[in-house]
């Protein structure tokens, strides 16, 4: 999975690369497909393969998160 990521990536800023650079017709095109490739491909790929195996509800605020948070803050001032 990480090499397909990196695939996507290289593929998509060699794209923008080459429509900022290159003076032809289409580089508007490459620009375009450059930045579609970041965020609707790159982007959602490694967000899913780096919290794939997290436990999304340690990282939300809730009442039982936030009770922990100070009671920590409570022991570091002690």
């Amino acid at each position: 999975m990480k090499y397909i990521i990196w695939f996507f990536f290289i593929a998509s800023i060699t794209s923008l690369i080459c429509g900022y650079t290159l003076d032809v017709p289409y580089s508007r095109k490459l620009i375009g497909y450059g930045v579609l490739g970041l965020f609707f491909i790159v982007t959602p790929l490694f967000s899913w393969y780096r919290l794939k195996d997290k436990n999304l509800k340690d990282y939300m605020l809730n009442k039982e998160n936030l009770d922990k948070m100070r009671e920590r803050e409570n022991k570091k001032k002690s």
